[in-house]
């Protein structure tokens, strides 16, 4: 292939003299061919690529056609249940519920219903009327030692923080939490200007870089924390031990995105990547994290205080449950967040292989909380992929009392799942501090559509209830939602799930023999 690019070299060359002899004006042609004669030069000579070096000029193709692969095949070859992370399905119900569109679909489902996995609501003969329905259920977060108790939607903003998400999308995502009702989790960024501008509910998400609450060392600063936390507009303080996609290895800001206001509101320097420590430096141990909740509850003024988990040991979350029984100091709520969670930057070992899936994880939070007696204190919040009024469903019968959504929420800004959130090259403006593309997101139009979608997406969650013969959030348990788990068998949740006796976690003669190992592994003073 070189040869034959020296000889089309060459052979062009002479045409080109050849019509310069016949026709003067013929040389312009050297200015279609000289470009692509020096980069084809050019490609024999590197080193660095080698499809490029042997195939000259031809070579670069193959990286034009690899760049647009992508878009390539959403739009031309997918079919409407095969895209990742969502199908064209899950992302069209999210578009149409945000417009207020026709949202029904004809003809019947497109799910291989007999597939493994496949799952259902077991609807009830005493179905309730949707007029008897309250479309806006709330859910009371705050546990006894909680002064100032929240009412929260049932359906929220997950964790995205300004820096991964543009002021543009920050600015829409909160104004529509205002005018719905419901909250706008910060993400572990920091409280930023437009999170606080619009006025909507907040939860302070802390992490392990304490980011809008550090010292100039990175460590956690009381005096900062406190002079935020009881801002009017933070209804709810979350300390985040882990997220879905990258448990274990602490949030990723790429250098691109850091800009010199992202730089003031985290305290950080400007010029790297801005990445979270993969542990806390507030504790080193479950009694130690009770201490550090009583001192975020005194320095909120006795808001709700809870954390962020993606379950990995067993035995650590158990762990903190011990400590919570031992010095009767109680989390307001757990957020668990599955290991398909979402992110705008994620080594990809991390987000395929590290966490425990959300249904998995959010049974035995749950069943924990039961075991050791203080699931009546503390709220369980889930993520994970919810996008439709089942997924919510499907999280409260396996333990949830809310839920939480970031993709979601994204989708309805109008993110196209163009998968570029790492890049700072966003196209719709969403995940990216690029000021040319971020000014194509037009926040007082964008509130609208989130503030529709999640009251859509509530609203087909209450009317699936309804068909259960349900009336709130609070009654939905295991037995409401089936699953196949093979060819010929069916299960209910709490027959694959089930529940705990209360109270059996706490002496080690009433442990199930399931959670004994862990059980005993277990210990107020380590992780």
């Amino acid at each position: 292939m070189r040869k034959i690019f020296l000889i089309f070299c060459v052979t062009s060359l002479s045409i080109i003299a050849l019509l310069t002899y016949i026709e003067w004006k013929s040389i312009l042609l050297l200015l279609i061919f000289l470009p692509l004669i020096c980069m084809g030069l050019y490609d024999m000579y590197q080193s660095k690529k080698t499809i490029r070096r042997n195939f000259p000029l031809l070579g670069r193709l193959r990286y034009v056609l690899e760049s647009i692969g992508p878009e390539m095949r959403q739009y031309f070859i997918e079919t409407d249940l095969e895209g990742k992370p969502f199908n064209r399905l899950q992302r069209s119900l999210v578009y149409q519920r945000s417009k207020k569109e026709l949202d029904t679909m004809p003809f019947g489902t497109q799910l291989n219903i007999y597939d493994v996995g496949y799952q259902w609501i077991n609807h009830s003969i005493k179905a309730i009327p949707f007029a008897d329905i309250n479309f806006n259920p709330r859910v009371i977060i705050g546990s006894s030692q909680c002064e100032q108790p929240y009412s929260a939607s049932l359906y929220n903003i997950s964790a995205m923080s300004y820096g991964s998400l543009s002021k543009n999308a920050i600015l829409a995502l909160n104004a529509g939490a205002k005018i719905g009702g419901f909250y706008h989790n910060t993400g572990e960024g920091g409280l930023s200007p437009y999170h606080l501008k619009e006025g909507g509910d907040l939860v302070w998400n802390i992490g392990t870089g304490y980011f809008s609450c550090r010292d100039h060392d990175g460590k956690f600063s009381y005096d900062e924390y406190a002079k935020r936390a009881v801002m009017d507009s933070v209804k709810m303080i979350e300390i985040k031990f882990s997220q879905g996609a990258k448990p274990g290895h602490g949030g990723i800001l790429p250098k691109e995105k850091v800009t010199d206001e992202i730089a003031a509101i985290r305290i950080v320097k400007k010029g790297q990547d801005i990445v979270s420590p993969p542990y806390h430096s507030a504790f080193t141990n479950p009694l130690e994290l009770m201490d550090f909740v009583k001192l975020l509850r005194k320095g909120s003024g006795g808001k709700p205080v809870g954390m962020k988990i993606c379950i990995g040991n067993k035995s650590e979350f158990i762990a903190i449950c011990k400590a919570m029984v031992e010095t009767q100091t109680y989390l307001d709520f757990i957020t668990v967040d599955g290991g398909e969670g979402g992110t705008g930057a994620a080594p990809q070992e991390y987000s395929d292989h590290v966490g425990m899936p959300l249904r998995d994880a959010l049974a035995f939070v749950y069943d924990c909380l039961v075991g050791f007696g203080i699931k009546d204190q503390i709220k369980i919040i889930c993520s994970g992929k919810i996008v439709s009024g089942f997924d919510i469903v499907k999280t409260l019968a396996t333990g949830a009392d809310l839920c939480n959504s970031a993709r979601g929420m994204m989708f309805a800004l109008g993110c196209i799942q163009a998968l570029e959130c790492h890049a700072n090259t966003c196209p719709t403006g969403i995940a990216t501090q690029d000021p040319t593309l971020v000014k194509g997101l037009v926040p007082q139009e964008k509130k609208i559509r989130v503030a529709r979608f999640q009251e859509e997406t509530v609203k087909s969650a209450m009317e699936l209830m309804a068909s259960a013969g349900l009336r709130h959030p609070d009654e939905v348990g295991r037995s409401a939602v089936s699953m196949r788990v093979d060819r010929i068998k069916i299960e209910t949740f709490e027959e694959t799930y089930p529940e705990l006796n209360k109270g059996c976690l706490l002496d080690e003669s009433t442990v199930p023999q399931s959670f004994m190992h862990f059980w005993k592994r277990a210990s107020a003073e380590s992780f």
